[in-house]
């Protein structure tokens, strides 16, 4: 019998438990945590592990089972502190107070083998001091949404947290938007850091300016390392803050995603996108498409993100101000959509094939795809992908040729801005050299996945699930969107 197995050593040899965890947040003092217990579950049974993470904790895959995934992360044995983090937030631009990790925790942060400090969190693992009369649990369905967003994410370039292990706790939960009752799951997902805007926020309420100092610091240090020498490493660290979001930003955009819940509690300092509830990937290019069904007056739609994101920053800038120089940080965000557009024509470009170009033609071909997609509204991420199968160099030849083969012809052909995009887009084609064809073959494949994460193609892995406890459906969607490269 494996070691791992054995219930008597069941800890002593659980490579989770045996990771070099470094105390840094934990360093900081109880006026930023709560240390609490996780909740006792009825079972734990392992509904998915990322072994594809393991490598970057230093681990081998084949030497960890799956009694220590549900040892670790089901039944937290053997580990402590876990800490509940304070917060606030503006939620639909209302500040709240009666914040913080209500149904999570930081179970541990590592140093991983490409030299960054990652975070292990929770969610749904019990009750905090924040839970606000909630059962601080997550219901399976909404587990099963946020590992298949994270992978979906990572694979089209999205700086993303990503799951390392989603467990069924035997639970019945009761909730609005779901039939009910409902199963539940604990879920652990690794990104840089769980500091929010809404951690600074707080302490900026709490008139606690020290403390934000302190955070600061500590965000620097482990974050903008970088940063240390430097001797208005304040500003810097604002004003790279506002790229990385900007650039996070183009990238949910150009991945036809919308994240649907961006309150200051849900941006966090690092640039990193994570806690994905509502989501949903737009079916056609709507502006105007809204995720979260609570969001009546369409806040955080589609379009809106970049707005939204930017304006968080400029919020940042009250607590921070205690610190850095408001001018600058105003003259650092005046930046945000020039990050933005740079970031967002980029991806564009590669989604149409073209690593780079510089062509005087290029944002004349970007406005008449968006055009186009808009006018049209044939799916958005199918017509990146007919282009990536439908690609031959042909389309040199003649404007005729381009898209030729492809199912949206006979949906989009009547559309003048169709014939307008064939004819650019094979001007564009002529301009490069015809060595130059492979190249844009490789980059349409590289970009534009077959499997595009809808809602039904969601619903209809999740069916199964509930009705049958099927597991196939949802390990082979997995499968496909990670199996992209």
């Amino acid at each position: 019998m494996n070691l791992a197995q054995t219930p008597n050593n069941e800890n002593s040899h659980n490579p989770f438990l045996t990771l070099n965890y470094e105390p840094a947040l934990e360093s900081l003092g109880d006026d930023y945590y709560d240390e609490v217990s996780a909740a006792d579950f009825p079972q734990h049974i392992l509904r998915w592990r990322n072994d594809a993470l393991l490598p970057l904790l230093g681990l081998n895959p084949q030497a960890v089972t799956d009694a220590d995934f549900s040892n670790a992360f089901g039944k937290f044995q053997g580990r402590k502190p876990l800490l509940a983090l304070r917060y606030h937030g503006y939620q639909f631009g209302t500040y709240n107070p009666n914040l913080g990790d209500g149904r999570g925790f930081l179970y541990g942060q590592i140093r991983a083998t490409d030299g960054q400090l990652y975070d292990f969190g929770t969610k749904g693992s019990g009750k905090t001091p924040y839970s606000r009369g909630g059962d601080g649990m997550l219901t399976l369905k909404g587990g099963v949404r946020e590992v298949l967003a994270a992978e979906a994410l990572h694979q089209l370039g999205v700086r993303t947290s990503r799951c390392l292990t989603m467990i069924e706790t035997g639970l019945s939960l009761w909730r609005g938007d779901e039939p009910s009752p409902t199963r539940s799951s604990v879920m652990v997902r690794v990104n840089s850091s769980h500091i929010r805007f809404g951690t600074f926020e707080r302490l900026h309420y709490l008139q606690r300016p020290d403390l934000s100092k302190k955070l600061l610091d500590h965000v620097i240090q482990y974050y903008y390392p970088h940063l240390i020498e430097e001797k208005n490493q304040y500003v810097l660290f604002y004003a790279e803050l506002v790229k990385r979001v900007a650039e996070l930003t183009a990238q949910w955009m150009a991945a036809g995603f919308c994240h649907a819940v961006l309150n200051t509690d849900n941006m966090s300092i690092t640039g990193e996108s994570f806690d994905y509830g509502p989501y949903a990937f737009i079916p056609t290019y709507d502006p105007y498409f809204t995720a979260a069904y609570f969001d009546y007056y369409r806040r955080y739609c589609y379009s809106h993100q970049p707005s939204i994101c930017q304006l968080n920053l400029e919020m940042l800038q009250e607590p921070l101000k205690a610190i850095i120089d408001k001018a600058e940080m105003e003259s650092a965000l005046t930046k945000f959509n020039q990050y933005y557009q740079a970031e967002y024509r980029s991806l564009m470009l590669k989604k149409l094939g073209f690593e780079e170009l510089q062509l005087p033609e290029a944002n004349e071909l970007l406005n008449l795809t968006i055009q186009f997609l808009q006018d049209s509204q044939v799916g958005y991420h199918q017509f990146f992908y007919e282009m990536a199968v439908n690609f031959a160099n042909t389309w040199r030849d003649d404007p005729e040729m381009v898209m030729k083969g492809s199912d949206l012809i006979s949906t989009s052909g009547e559309l003048k801005i169709f014939e307008n995009w064939c004819v650019l887009y094979h001007k564009i084609l002529n301009y490069l050299d015809s060595e130059y064809m492979d190249v844009i073959a490789q980059t349409l494949a590289k970009n534009n996945p077959q499997t595009a994460l809808l809602r039904p193609l969601i619903e209809s892995v999740w069916e199964p699930i509930a009705q049958e406890d099927n597991w196939q459906p949802f390990d082979d969607l997995v499968k496909k969107i990670t199996s992209h490269s």
